[in-house]
């Protein structure tokens, strides 16, 4: 039986455009995805839109257009992206849809049948911006007597309003046994002392004696949101709305359908980092109180800032994934996102350094690597791949290296470590110029064209061990080499990469063309800042 994988983003929020930040978590999934079902495996792939609340609602008004056409527009843009950066989403999942609606309404009634649900009043900090409630600790007071949420710089006022509450504070030894259990559920692991320490303080009091920590998943002040069960009064507030999408995109309610007992619990949420304690502390608690599990693991990746500079639409320093890829071409662009810096920290937009990337890696490296070795099988074997000769020691070392990429490459991404992946893969190609350089194969086109046929097949058998294993970061470019290299359509998978899976001598090879041309430095114009619009798309807060 083919093992299943499941793997999803946050859903954007749609009152904000899309931009770097969400291109790079939305990529990042799709390699995974992409190399995942090269290796087998039956991928689900879940991206979407998070479309309710207050903001939502009030944007809708401004724009003179009812919620739902609102909506539309603007899932619609995110949708448009995944297709601009060739994703491969099995599902995209609206917040706003009737599945999804159902789903919601059934985990609110389990837990409310598992007593996990309280009628209170909320009283404290809200910062309309983030859509978020903030405790005293969690504010400060300026000099204007504004207060801001500490984190976010967002103006936050004080509220009053009758809420459900999810007894969040009764759930901190569970949680705390859970991450002692599942020692691989927060990734990078540099991030687990902070979720566990989250934990550790769910118990603490308010001065009045209330819980501190207890969270409300209701709202009663506005109307655009999913009803609350048999309380139509209410809203589902963003804790049970926009996470519970992740259960919604494989069958929720239906725990026994093939897809939800296949696929649950996810293999990987892939978050920001600024939504660590929602999918860490909260969805787990929410899940374990539905008699559901958690997911195997949430990985929160690092921000990009601006040439050192803290992106934002009020300094006009945003970088438009569009900009990108009509500048550099798509796959360069994702190639250089996911190699930038390692995957889980925070990194650097520079023009430089794409620039550098693009020429240095693909334009002089793979591509040049590729052009010439194909150029020399056209001009001396007539366009067709040579029969190898005996191979030398040399020969063998190089075969014997590819052969290896693909264990290292597989380990890289089951950790979610995509720069390391691509190292792995970009020591390949060095070891393959490195081997083409030392073997010479041109000098040996009058005086030993046996041996030169050897080169050039080793050569190409090595650049089809890399194309295969680089396919997910540039799906387009590797297919288009492995078309000049007379590889089967059918022998592009990781199964492939095996000695009988090797290219056939005698095949038939097309004229090589350039895969990656060189670029002239050009300076990105800045995204203009547009109305309502913020650096975050999730609203939990921030993105």
């Amino acid at each position: 039986m083919t093992k299943s994988y499941y793997i999803t983003t946050p859903i954007y929020y749609v009152n904000a455009p899309p931009h770097l930040g969400s291109a790079y978590t939305t990529l990042a999934c799709d390699v995974i995805a992409r190399f995942k079902r090269l290796d087998g495996f039956d991928v689900t792939f879940l991206t979407g839109t998070d479309e309710h609340g207050k903001k939502v609602a009030d944007s809708a008004k401004e724009e003179g257009l009812t919620p739902e056409a609102f909506t539309d527009k603007y899932s619609q843009i995110f949708r448009d992206l995944t297709k601009a950066l060739n994703i491969s989403n099995d599902d995209f999942i609206r917040t706003t849809e009737e599945r999804h609606h159902k789903a919601c309404e059934a985990m609110w009634n389990k837990l409310e049948e598992n007593n996990q649900i309280y009628l209170g009043v909320y009283k404290g900090w809200y910062a309309k911006s983030d859509e978020a409630y903030y405790t005293d600790d969690e504010v400060e007071v300026r000099a204007d007597n504004k207060v801001i949420c500490k984190a976010s710089g967002k103006e936050c006022v004080w509220e009053e309003e009758p809420c459900y509450f999810f007894p969040l504070s009764k759930w901190k030894d569970r949680l705390l046994q859970f991450f002692d259990e599942k020692p691989d559920f927060i990734f990078p692991r540099s991030r687990r002392e902070e979720v566990i320490n989250m934990a550790k303080a769910l118990d603490e009091k308010k001065p009045t004696g209330e819980p501190k920590y207890d969270i409300p998943i209701s709202r009663s002040k506005f109307k655009w949101g999913i009803p609350v069960p048999g309380h139509p009064d209410h809203v589902m507030y963003v804790w049970i709305d926009a996470l519970a999408n992740y259960i919604t995109g494989v069958g929720y309610p239906d725990v026994e359908s093939e897809s939800f007992k296949n696929k649950w619990p996810a293999d990987v949420h892939m978050i920001g980092k600024d939504i660590l304690k929602f999918h860490t502390i909260y969805w787990p608690a929410f899940l374990m109180a539905a008699n559901l599990e958690p997911p195997k693991r949430v990985f929160a990746h690092g921000w990009w800032t601006n040439e050192g500079q803290k992106m934002s639409k009020s300094l006009g320093n945003t970088i438009s994934p569009y900009d990108l890829i009509q500048t550099y071409g798509l796959d360069q662009t994702r190639f250089f996102l996911m190699r930038a810096f390692p995957f889980g920290k925070d990194g650097d937009f520079s023009e430089k350094a794409i620039f550098e990337r693009v020429n240095t890696c693909l334009a002089n490296g793979l591509g040049n690597l590729a052009l010439r070795s194909l150029t020399m099988l056209q001009k001396s074997f007539d366009g067709k791949m040579p029969v190898p000769d005996d191979l030398t020691s040399n020969d063998q070392k190089q075969l014997e290296k590819m052969h290896g990429l693909v264990d290292d490459v597989r380990k890289s991404i089951d950790k979610q470590a995509i720069h390391s992946a691509l190292d792995e893969i970009w020591d390949g190609v060095s070891a393959t110029s490195k081997y083409f350089t030392n073997q010479s194969p041109w000098k040996l086109a009058e005086t030993d064209p046996k041996r030169m046929g050897t080169i050039l097949y080793v050569t190409a058998e090595s650049l089809r061990h890399i194309a295969v294993l680089a396919q997910p970061f540039m799906p387009d470019s590797m297919n288009k080499m492995l078309d000049q290299l007379g590889a089967p359509s059918d022998k592009r998978t990781i199964a492939s990469l095996t000695w009988e899976g090797a290219l056939k001598p005698d095949t038939a090879l097309p004229l090589p063309t350039v895969i990656f041309p060189r670029y002239e430095m050009k300076e990105l114009v800045p995204q203009e800042p547009k109305k309502r619009a913020r650096v975050g798309n999730s609203r939990m807060p921030g993105f």
